[in-house]
């Protein structure tokens, strides 16, 4: 079965934790083998050969790159010329792996139609799977947009999504961790992103700017990867009153499988897999409490943001690669869900909101 990421930094692990993801994963880990300049060293899960063999053919990935003001502790870049030059190098890898074919990028419903009839055709008996990953291209943190001009050239290079936060404060909105509202430049950038038809990625929204940008943006709205603050308390989590508004506005939430979102109590750096318990179908406790406030599997998805600055020390303990995740649909099946429900969030209501969401 086709399955649909709705959240991978695919570009920052290859160019900040310069991993080579066209090769296979016990390569990847042995090349970091006795690193320590990152926690996640060697536990890495995502490559392109294990998402091919996974089924997952089509993801939302990303750019990222944070401007930090002086006095920030966060890491991040010390202007936003800088985040800019990033985000390029970012856009420059994708470029480059759809140069090899190994990713394609999907900017139109007519590209996506094309590329999900490729995937759901099989490769050959006993052929290796060759077919290309494609991704949609969003932006975590909008602090790399310089001003307003630069989104327009953004779109032109393929951006169709933004999550105006990331962690702590930003130059368009305070993200987790921090509070207060949208900055007047935030509120100017949802409404540009309006006029250009770019979607809103709420996810690492405070809730101040979370009400706030739901007021002035009336366009296509998803949240990438979150989970539910009424299983894990933070305000990372969407609250239920969020949830319900969410689900008003026919959003689709991507499940996150970064282990302090899925099971209270979790202490990073300290917490691991086996003290809590937390597997692949934790998830689901996630996706059950959204289906009972919607009535409905319309708007569970997969976000699972697999290697976004963690590894297996930081995810469930059953999940040794992405490619793992195609488990997920036999654990559904077991916990009740229908086939139809299955095939829904494992790409369908992915699928649905792309050709909401994607230009003709």
């Amino acid at each position: 079965m086709l399955l649909i990421d709705g959240h991978l930094d695919l570009a920052m692990n290859a160019l900040e934790w310069n991993r080579d993801l066209t090769r296979p994963l016990a390569e990847m880990r042995e090349r970091e083998a006795g690193k320590t300049d990152k926690v996640d060293r060697g536990r890495g899960v995502c490559t392109l050969p294990e998402m091919r063999r996974g089924g997952i053919g089509l993801c939302i990935a990303t750019q990222i790159a944070r401007y930090v003001a002086p006095g920030n502790p966060l890491p991040g870049w010390h202007s936003p010329e800088i985040a800019w030059a990033m985000t390029q190098g970012q856009l420059a890898w994708y470029q480059a792996m759809e140069d090899r074919g190994e990713m394609v990028q999907i900017a139109s419903r007519a590209a996506l139609d094309r590329h999900v009839t490729l995937w759901q055709e099989a490769p050959a008996a006993g052929q290796e799977d060759r077919r290309p990953v494609g991704y949609i291209l969003s932006l975590e943190g909008a602090d790399s947009i310089v001003e307003l001009s630069y989104l327009e050239r953004a779109y032109a290079s393929g951006l169709r999504a933004i999550g105006p936060a990331h962690y702590g404060p930003g130059r368009y909105s305070p993200g987790t961790g921090a509070s207060g509202g949208l900055t007047p430049a935030g509120r100017d950038l949802v409404r540009e992103m309006q006029r250009l038809g770019i979607t809103l990625d709420v996810t690492h929204l405070t809730d101040e700017a979370f009400w706030e940008a739901l007021e002035i943006y009336d366009g296509p709205v998803w949240a990438s990867h979150n989970n539910c603050r009424e299983l894990v308390p933070h305000q990372r989590q969407f609250s239920d009153e969020q949830l319900k508004e969410l689900i008003r506005r026919d959003a689709v939430i991507g499940g996150a499988f970064d282990a302090w979102m899925m099971v209270p109590g979790w202490v990073r750096g300290k917490t691991t897999p086996a003290d809590t318990g937390v597997k692949i179908e934790t998830i689901v406790d996630h996706f059950d409490h959204i289906c009972q406030l919607a009535g409905s599997v319309r708007h569970c998805a997969i976000g699972s943001d697999l290697d976004g600055g963690y590894g297996t020390e930081q995810t469930a303990g059953d999940l040794d690669s992405i490619a793992d995740l195609a488990r997920l649909a036999e654990i559904l099946t077991r916990r009740g869900y229908s086939a139809d429900d299955v095939a829904a969030i494992m790409h369908a209501n992915w699928l649905r909101k792309f050709r909401e969401a994607l230009p003709a």
